[in-house]
């Protein structure tokens, strides 16, 4: 069983992921999307030491919780974004900071994704699937443990049954129905772990999603 669990963060419950391995300790989480006071205390109480953030996009309410973790000096700047939604944390949206009433400044301490490279994090395995279509920057996270256990992060590019919005600055639907067609190429047992919403899988939005390439 592959070890990772989900927090519901900030306004819009944003789902984040927190992964570990058992016999190093060391831990990486997905998606920041608010107060990460849960997951430091989780952190703490299963002896696990935080050492890398991924960003499936840019958007606040996946990275709002990012200067928690800052403050806690953990990760240093082993946080990943792609490179085209990295203007996002260097200039933070202020529209969206006041529709979700949060407010930091600059991130700066943070590497661009290389989409080229396969991420290698102790018995973890993690392939950057470039999905534009929220935004320019929009990412998906295959994760495959050491016994070969895989999961999908998507992020907001697919959702149970739905798909991201494209009407912010950045989105473009041409672009998503293509990265939704790279997704289609998946097998059906793999589970998605979306960035709202309930888990599913690849078959489960082939056969369900009304936006899904036929």
């Amino acid at each position: 069983m592959m070890n990772y669990k989900n927090f519901s963060l900030g306004e819009l419950w944003t789902n984040g992921y927190l992964f570990w391995d058992d016999y190093t300790r060391n831990a990486f989480f997905i998606d920041p999307g608010g107060n990460m006071s849960d997951v430091l205390s989780y952190l703490q109480v299963h002896d696990l030491n935080l050492k890398m953030i991924l960003l499936t996009h840019g958007h606040i309410d996946h990275i709002a919780g990012i200067p928690d973790i800052e403050n806690k000096n953990l990760v240093g700047d082993e946080i990943y974004v792609h490179h085209n939604d990295a203007w996002m944390l260097t200039n933070p949206p202020e529209d969206l900071q006041s529709l979700l009433n949060v407010h930091f400044g600059a991130i700066t301490n943070f590497k661009e994704l290389n989409p080229k490279q396969m991420i290698t994090f102790d018995s973890f395995k993690i392939k950057i699937i470039e999905t534009p279509g929220h935004t320019e920057g929009s990412v998906c996270f295959l994760i495959t443990d050491a016994q070969d256990h895989k999961v999908l992060i998507s992020g907001d590019t697919l959702f149970a049954q739905s798909v991201g919005r494209t009407d912010l600055q950045g989105g473009d639907y041409y672009k998503l129905e293509q990265s939704l067609k790279l997704l289609s190429t998946l097998p059906d047992n793999l589970r998605v772990l979306p960035g709202h919403g309930s888990t599913t899988t690849i078959g489960t939005e082939r056969d369900l999603n009304p936006y899904w390439p036929r």
